[in-house]
């Protein structure tokens, strides 16, 4: 960005495509590459195809792709800002009923979808983005008059803690700090950046934004395997690769590191979820030349972010804030407290702020003066490094203990038969909550006994777990987060057990 100039999605397709427009701007492995004037052209193409069939500035699009179709994602996106109109990005991946309730809840005027998806019931027309490329083409569509300030995208919260929040952001939230000079562009020690993140996810938009405005060209599998993702690295030799945690778990518990070549990546970076310090000394191991890298932000919060450095000093810090943003931990009342107090989490956007659609209390209680609740307790300490404690909604109340489910799992990672972790409260006849533990164990034969050992040099008596289960694989929603309370509700189930003992 240039000084303060505020940029619209669709001039930044638009400058790209003038000064690079044979550039690679995607590639989806094994299905397809896109370059900026194909981009430009298509999203033109859909755009005029929308005002074709009646879509006004301002009303909402839903987009419903699966990520094989990356590349026709990206065209229906683009198009639908340069109608004026706002992007709705759904995940194929929700259930039929959470797509009604989104497409309801935003009253999405149509559907755009890709190839082989069925297009969901509802008050609303829907077709693939080729069919709406083929009705209008460019010279029949006119300026729809796009400013920094509309309404660009609404993206919904995967729901961790109660029902998915649509989350409107303009077009000035999503282009802050993106860049016009070629020789200013991020990532410039890479040639593509390889990525993961799911359709409808902000780290998926982040990655869409990263293709109009970086270096290298995107690039993502067709869908998600370790096996792929590390032949990927071998074959493409990505300077930058981006993983949520429970990726990177996946590929370094498969042994791929071991047999793939991955000198190539000189950033690793992660996103969705806290990288605990174990699991960042595996991947400063795997990825031997590597600067392995924490993002801490939020779908409600984005630009606004913390970025660390992996520190074996600071091994548990999500670092401080970038780009212009800020960050403050206050008490209940909103009171900044002094660092190294633990309170709730806040962090300041270095640009317009985004809220709940459709929903001004819940943005009352969330978006304050610029400043955003993270929904997360913390700390910052003397130098200004943000340390996590829990979720305020994970954080466990076991007899007059408030226990961070988020450190006893930092010390179960360190176990070298754990693969993965997640820590949560069960009912409890005494101390009203009791700790419980669930782990995916590396090889067969992991005792609670033993986990409870290894624990008690490590932690507190009162964060020392109650029970231990094991399980085949943790609950995650779409962005790789594990879903908690679907491990309470599974006490009973035969898929979760008490091991040993």
């Amino acid at each position: 960005m240039t000084g303060l100039t505020a940029y619209t999605v669709p001039e930044l397709l638009r400058i790209r495509a003038e000064q690079e427009p044979d550039g690679v701007a995607m590639i989806v492995d094994g299905h397809g590459t896109m370059t900026f004037a194909e981009w430009d052209r298509r999203s033109t193409a859909v755009a005029g195809g929308l005002a074709g069939r009646g879509v006004a500035h301002g009303d909402r699009v839903a987009l419903l792709f699966g990520s094989r179709d990356w590349i026709d994602f990206a065209v229906a996106f683009c198009g639908v800002l340069k109608a004026g109109a706002v992007a709705v990005p759904l995940s194929d991946r929700l259930a039929p009923a959470e797509t009604r309730y989104m497409l309801e809840h935003c009253a999405a005027s149509a559907v755009l979808h890709g190839r082989d998806l069925a297009p969901p019931d509802g008050g609303h027309w829907a077709a693939a983005t080729a069919d709406v490329e083929s009705g209008l083409g460019p010279a029949s569509y006119g300026d729809a008059r796009v400013r920094p300030a509309d309404l660009a995208q609404i993206l919904y919260t995967s729901g961790t803690t109660g029902r998915p929040k649509g989350v409107g952001a303009s077009h000035a939230n999503l282009a802050y700090g993106c860049v016009t000079q070629p020789n200013r562009r991020r990532f410039a020690h890479s040639r593509h950046l390889l990525h993961a993140f799911p359709i409808g996810t902000n780290a998926g938009q982040t990655m869409l934004l990263n293709a109009l405005d970086a270096r290298p060209a995107v690039l993502t599998p067709a869908r998600f395997t370790p096996g792929r993702f590390a032949r990927m690295i071998e074959t493409y030799r990505p300077g930058t690769v981006f993983m949520v945690p429970s990726m990177a778990i996946e590929l370094l518990n498969a042994g791929l590191h071991e047999r793939h070549d991955m000198s190539s990546v000189l950033l690793l970076g992660s996103a969705a979820a806290a990288l605990p310090p174990a699991l960042s000394e595996r991947l400063a191991a795997a990825f031997p030349n590597a600067t392995v890298t924490n993002y801490y932000t939020s779908t409600e919060a984005a630009p606004a972010q913390t970025i660390m450095i992996f520190d074996r000093d600071r091994p548990a810090a999500l670092g401080r804030p970038a780009f212009g943003g800020a960050l403050r931990v206050t008490d209940e009342a909103g009171t900044p407290l002094p660092a190294g107090e633990v309170g709730e989490v806040w962090m300041r956007s270095p640009t317009s702020t985004r809220s709940y659609y459709g929903d001004a209390a819940a943005s009352a209680q969330a978006f304050r003066n610029g400043w955003v609740r993270m929904g997360d307790l913390g700390y910052v300490d003397a130098d200004g490094y943000l340390y996590l404690v829990d979720r305020e909604s994970d954080v466990v109340k076991t007899g007059a203990f408030k226990v961070s489910t988020l450190q006893v799992e930092a010390a179960l990672y360190e176990h070298p038969r754990v693969a993965e972790a997640a820590v949560f409260g069960v009912p409890h006849p005494v101390l009203g909550t009791a700790l419980a533990a669930a782990i995916v164990p590396r090889s067969a034969g992991l005792s609670a006994t033993e986990v409870r050992a290894f624990l008690m040099d490590r932690v507190a008596r009162h964060e020392l777990p109650e029970r231990v289960f094991v399980v085949d694989d943790l609950p995650r929603n779409r962005s790789g987060k594990v879903i908690k309370k679907e491990l309470s509700a599974l006490l009973g189930d035969s898929r979760l057990h008490t091991e040993g003992d």
